[in-house]
């Protein structure tokens, strides 16, 4: 089968590799739909941390944001699920350790990655080998491109819970990326005000209907019941803290390329909780169920959908001549 390789800082390429077979416990997906996000272009680039700390390695196969439909299952999988429209969990945790054992495998000390870690294949690919335990089915209403956006949904939704608003109380999100945005529609889906600040207002804003979208220089001084800082940029989880009111919470979920720093007894003398979210696992069955039926409805957000022999192009920052204005580009590797 083909699957894109990549090979070195700046390096993929599509190659034929041989296809995966179902373990016991596992199923064969071939695989609809795969979002690039911002892991894959830092896998990409070189400039992921797993890369110098061991964790991941070259040649690595990418891919974590991905929906298809079971082809194969093997021993001990009920096969129930083969011709079922799914997606999964991108982190395998051990299941056996105490972190596990509690519902918390994406902290597991041996927990793998599709597409990102310790040499799991990932599903830019024809096909991806995945534990039956990681699957959730789709429902029939659901396509490819919502079912590629529930890996990232999920992680917006956990963000979103996280920051423990009621409806009316008022949320900024920092950050109009993808994952932003995101938790702006869940926000707006269960009553919260919600505004985000960016760098610039973008035209996907508007087309998933939302208005309050400021830059640092236009954002209005309003009392920000929670934050959640979204970005990737070191400086804005200080401001997240400076910006939030007294007692309350802010949610971090973006990553910087560089350590960023705040002042603890800000923290401490404001009594701001703040919370660190790892991954969508939580949320994946939320993301699902909110898809569904129809709230939040993101599909503005995949720009373009290309080939397999596209995403090089893509992990390397250019866009299709056709894309809109969303910030998601999808792959089908059938094309």
């Amino acid at each position: 089968m083909r699957a894109l390789v990549l090979t070195g800082p700046g390096k993929a390429e599509v190659r034929e590799v041989e296809p995966p077979i179902a373990a016991p416990g596992e199923v064969v997906v071939d695989v609809e739909r795969v979002g690039v996000c911002g892991t894959d272009v830092e896998l990409f680039t070189g400039e992921m941390s797993y890369l110098r700390t061991g964790r991941s390695w070259y040649p690595l196969r990418p891919g974590h944001e991905w929906t298809g439909v079971v082809s194969a299952v093997g021993q001990g999988v009920d096969h129930g699920w083969l011709g079922r429209r799914v997606t999964g969990d991108t982190m395998l945790g051990c299941g056996h350790c105490d972190r596990c054992q509690a519902g918390n495998h994406h902290v597991c000390a041996d927990m793998v990655e599709i597409g990102i870690s310790r040499g799991r294949p990932g599903a830019l690919a024809e096909q991806l080998a995945v534990p039956a335990t990681a699957l959730h089915a789709l429902p029939d209403m659901m396509d490819a491109t919502l079912g590629a956006l529930v890996e990232p949904g999920a992680n917006a939704l956990r963000a979103f819970r996280a920051a423990g608003l009621r409806p009316g109380e008022r949320l900024l999100v920092l950050g109009t990326g993808a994952i932003g945005l995101l938790v702006a529609l869940f926000a707006r889906a269960e009553g919260v005000d919600v505004h985000l600040m960016g760098l610039h207002t973008p035209d996907v804003a508007r087309a998933l209907g939302l208005t309050g979208v400021w830059t640092r220089r236009t954002l209005p001084e309003l009392p920000w019941h929670a934050v959640v800082d979204a970005s990737n940029a070191p400086r804005l989880p200080a401001l997240a803290l400076d910006l939030v009111e007294p007692a309350r919470r802010v949610v971090y979920i973006g990553l910087a390329g560089t350590p960023s720093t705040l002042d603890t007894r800000d923290l401490l003398l404001r009594d701001v909780t703040a919370i660190g979210i790892l991954g969508g696992s939580a949320g994946l069955a939320g993301a699902i169920a909110a898809y569904a039926d129809g709230s939040p409805a993101p599909r503005p957000l995949v720009a373009a959908t290309v080939g397999l022999a596209a995403t090089a192009d893509v992990l390397a920052g250019h866009r299709p001549d056709d894309a809109g204005p969303g910030p998601k580009i999808h792959i089908d590797p059938r094309l």
